[in-house]
């Protein structure tokens, strides 16, 4: 999708960069065993956000059925794409062929919540982060495609070639794909996911190294446009295991079967609005850590910062306004990326976060004639480079794990200080409190380690445009 050279702000493509080395943190504790959504997602505007449930059935022995939660946070540019756990760059070669270069987070490894009596007594099997190249060629008899990925997170150290074949065909608000993948794996990567070492064997679990084989992957995916920005998604696959793999004395299956329903948001940008440039935003944060929980913090029932650990953070966050009175509502989307620091007060080294959301904000207040006031609901992600203190110290206490990437939320409400101090000059520059909030969404998601907690900080903030 491309769009004209005015759209793109030179604070976007700071952002953009922002948003690739978030990516490229996802080796993190998320257990799953398929990707799901694979190049299924289609925007016509440039972000989107949504949810996806999936089910699936894990080839470890002992392990049943498998439930998940998949956030969505989507981005696509004339060259950078975002699509939740997957970024990189495609390059046009021609107008039929693309070139792609990227970082994808892998989802396998061994389950999390329950060890069974097969797993029992061997090292974890993390998930890893794949880099790749890849091809996709476009023609009238569907899509042709090929990617090489290689471990980068020295989990496995295992490399896969891929090589796909799918078309599409649309009926109505109806979108179809069905799609067929043969993946080759080399000894690496099915041996740190399926071999046993000798000294993990036992009578009942002899040593074995699957050594390198392919899999087969088969499935159909949809998408139904409810409305001109809802979409509902929906698909099924199956995965047909390498020999190599089924034979493992810790695998009991010899396919995997996936399912998953989904809704996204499109965010569209409407073509009048970019009739100029947009300018850029930038925001400025300081706070405190707090042990109140979010819903009492959004409804002004607690908003204490006295805590054992006294942390505090500073941020600034670079955004751009993708959408502004959206169906002429007093709604505007806000798109953010931006670091923060954090300093546990000696508790442990101080730290850095990088966060990238996106940003409703509501302002239909009856007083908005006289002083402006906007609350707004940051949705994205977060990735710490030390889990935060408070996290570590709530986690422990509760015997659960912790993960570095996590969802973010940010609510707050905000005054224009243009309308405060009959300023003009300042009419586009707002002060405002709000939350920096990390979770794992209650341990519902995999992709966010299955953690059920995070963090609170109240912060005070001054956004300006330049």
């Amino acid at each position: 999708m491309t769009f004209p050279a005015q759209k793109k702000l030179v604070v976007w493509r700071l952002a953009r960069a922002l948003f690739a080395c978030l990516l490229c943190t996802f080796a993190t504790q998320a257990r799953a065993q398929t990707e799901p959504l694979f190049d299924t997602l289609e925007l016509t505007g440039d972000a989107g956000l949504g949810i996806a449930f999936r089910s699936f059935t894990s080839p470890y022995d002992g392990v049943g059925q498998v439930n998940d939660m998949l956030p969505l946070w989507l981005y696509e540019g004339k060259l950078f794409y975002l699509d939740g756990y997957r970024a990189g760059f495609r390059v046009p070669a021609s107008h039929t062929v693309k070139l792609d270069v990227f970082i994808a987070h892998r989802f396998e490894g061994y389950p999390y919540e329950e060890t069974p009596a097969s797993l029992a007594g061997m090292e974890q099997r993390n998930p890893g982060v794949d880099g790749g190249i890849g091809v996709r060629y476009s023609g009238a008899a569907g899509n042709f495609a090929a990617e090489l990925r290689q471990d980068i997170s020295v989990e496995s150290n295992g490399a896969e070639l891929r090589l796909g074949y799918d078309f599409r065909w649309r009926n109505g608000p109806f979108h179809w794909r069905p799609y067929a993948l043969l993946s080759f794996r080399n000894s690496k990567l099915n041996d740190y996911y399926y071999g046993v070492r000798p000294e993990e064997a036992t009578p009942q679990r002899p040593a074995y190294a699957p050594g390198g084989g392919y899999n087969f992957e088969f499935g159909l995916e949809g998408q139904y446009n409810v409305t001109r920005r809802w979409r509902l998604l929906a698909g099924i696959g199956a995965v047909r295991l390498s020999s190599e793999i089924q034979d493992s004395p810790i695998v009991d299956k010899s396919w995997q079967v996936t399912g998953f329903l989904g809704a996204l948001y499109d965010i569209e940008d409407e073509p009048v609005l970019w009739a100029e440039p947009k300018p850029v935003l930038v925001r400025v944060f300081y706070g405190a850590s707090t042990d109140c929980i979010l819903n009492q913090l959004i409804t002004f029932r607690c908003a204490s910062i006295a805590t054992e650990d006294d942390s505090r953070i500073a941020g600034v966050h670079l955004g751009r306004t993708f959408v502004e009175r959206i169906n002429d509502w007093p709604f505007d989307f806000v798109g953010y990326a931006g670091v923060l620091h954090r300093n546990d007060q000696g508790l442990q080294p101080n730290s850095w976060q990088i966060d990238a959301y996106i940003k409703p904000y509501w302002h239909g207040f009856p007083w908005s004639g006289t002083l402006r006031t906007r609350i707004g609901f940051g949705i994205g992600l977060s990735w710490a480079s030390r889990v935060p203190y408070v996290e570590q110290r709530d986690q422990t206490a509760k015997g659960q794990n912790t993960s570095k990437l996590l969802s973010y939320l940010d609510p707050s409400i905000e005054i224009n200080t243009g309308d405060l101090f009959r300023a003009k000059r300042l009419e586009d520059t707002w002060l405002g409190v709000g939350v920096s909030h990390r979770s794992g969404a209650f341990g519902s998601s995999q992709l966010l380690g299955n953690v059920d907690g995070g963090s609170n900080y109240i912060y005070a903030s001054i956004e300006s445009a330049f």
